[in-house]
């Protein structure tokens, strides 16, 4: 039988070269970029801490096999076990991303770059806890610190002008990339085997958005990013026994990533890899929704202040129009029944609508006993979108990056009252000031919700100062978090 497959195997793709050169070059950040990964740490931990009081989220936690024993595992924060760093990494990247509270990356793609702690800690936990047992120095958290920056900055850059969404796969597929090129570096790869473990994680079986929209949306898309991280160091792992990759796996003609789930478009990086990505991330510090959706709340809260100061409530709406961005209206404008928390989170109706009735948003809003209320749905059918263009231009805009949402309301006595517009929400790099004492404070009420007071100012001690966190070792950090 004769072959028509080459007879030698290609050079690398360049992006599987750019990225790995990015990893395994740039290796130490300083200033806004380090600063901002400690808020990010912090952050992303107490949205994990806050997720333990939800059985939906602690039922899928705990090894694959129970009762499995694993010397100097990775701890995972805030519960009792100790894991393989993939397990430990599906544990605690389903925890981050269980209430939809952790940040965010908006721009041809969406995402939440801080899903890739999950990965990157535990692989750190576990390394450094081996490193001690063999009597050698432990990772410290600076080098946590430093793979977040990374796996941000891969992640978000190939978000830019990628577009995973158009083509119905889902953005965790940029998850497992940037975890499987930090993780990889952590444990040693050469640039050979890093590589072969990026081409690995993308030639892999990713996700489809299915989850994420009506009539399929539902918890998956709650540990879709759990499973990403501990399957980009899963890959990492193969890669470091010297398995091999796949140099073309972006380019091969029919069988590459390009041709069989980009639509053959070529993949490409918008700018060179730095510390873009950290620097301008955006943080989720008012509400557990969605994020094109933010700022819509935050107008609705300051309209029900509005309507409460004049006598007035949620009953005495006719209309609601909401002015958005073209992104808002693909993601989260949903009409007709809503049927678990993870379909409501992603409905700016039903986020708008509780806002107005209640004056808060919170995670318990989108369980069923509180969606229970008629008032609710009442409310949400007569809540519309519209796009504005400007909206979606600024949202686009390097310079800009708003996620600009505008109330209008007109009441049944045909009153139509001032459109509130709110153009950046409070975890914006132009709101940071604003925000910081929110994100701590976010951070503190995850720390009460699972530990005494003596532990919790043992993390607050290690976590708000950037030099004293940066020296810690790891797996001592880790310990605060652990059940006492």
């Amino acid at each position: 039988m004769s072959s028509h497959l080459p007879q030698g195997r290609p050079a690398p793709d360049p992006l599987l070269v750019d990225i790995a050169d990015y990893v395994l070059d740039r290796t130490q950040f300083l200033g806004l970029a380090l600063e901002t990964a400690r808020l990010c740490l912090i952050d992303t931990l107490g949205c994990g801490l806050q997720a333990l009081d939800y059985p939906a989220c602690t039922k899928l936690l705990g090894p694959v096999v129970p009762g499995t024993v694993v010397p100097h595992g990775a701890k995972v924060p805030g519960t009792p076990y100790q894991l393989d760093p993939v397990s430990a990494a599906f544990n605690l990247g389903a925890m981050i991303r269980w209430l939809d509270f952790n940040d965010t990356w908006l721009a041809a793609e969406w995402g939440h770059p801080s899903d890739n702690l999950g990965g990157i800690l535990m692989v750190a936990d576990w390394l450094s806890r081996c490193a001690v047992a063999a009597g050698k120095p432990p990772l410290i958290m600076r080098d946590v610190l430093n793979a977040m920056v990374q796996a941000h900055e891969i992640q978000g850059v190939l978000a830019l002008e990628n577009s995973f969404n158009q083509v119905g796969l889902d953005h965790v597929v940029l998850v497992k990339v940037a975890t499987t090129a930090v993780t990889g570096r952590l444990l040693g790869l050469s640039r050979a085997e890093l590589i072969d473990a990026i081409s690995l994680a993308w030639v892999d079986g990713q996700a489809l958005r299915t989850y994420r929209h009506a009539p399929n949306t539902g918890s998956r898309k709650s540990w879709a990013a759990g499973d990403a991280t501990s399957r980009g160091v899963r890959l990492a792992l193969i890669a470091r026994t010297g398995e091999m990759g796949c140099p073309s796996a972006l380019s091969a003609p029919t069988w590459g990533f390009q041709d069989v789930s980009f639509g053959g478009k070529a993949l490409r990086l918008a700018r060179p890899l730095g510390s873009y990505v950290m620097e301008n991330v955006l943080f989720k510090l008012s509400f557990p929704a969605e994020f094109h959706g933010q700022t819509a709340v935050e107008a609705a809260l300051a309209l029900h202040a509005q309507l409460a100061a004049a006598g007035r409530g949620a009953a005495d709406i006719e209309r609601v129009t909401i002015r958005t961005q073209a992104a808002c209206l693909r993601i989260i404008d949903k009409q007709g029944p809503l049927h678990n928390p993870a379909d409501r989170d992603h409905c700016i109706q039903y986020m708008v609508a509780v806002a107005l009735l209640h004056g808060r948003l919170t995670a318990q809003d989108y369980e069923d006993a509180a969606a229970a209320d008629p008032r609710i749905d009442e409310l949400r059918a007569r809540i519309a979108c519209v796009e504005e263009p400007r909206f979606t231009a600024d949202y686009h805009d390097p310079a800009k990056r708003s996620i600009a949402n505008g109330l209008g309301v007109v009441l049944r006595d045909g009153t139509t009252l001032p459109e509130v517009l709110v153009e950046y929400p409070v975890g914006h790099k132009r709101r940071r000031a604003e925000g910081e004492p929110l994100l701590e404070a976010k951070f503190r009420a995850g720390l009460a919700r699972r530990f005494a007071q003596r532990q919790q100012q043992a993390i607050l001690h290690a976590s708000l100062d950037t030099a004293r966190l940066a020296q810690t070792p790891v797996h001592e950090y880790v310990d605060l978090y652990c059940p006492r």
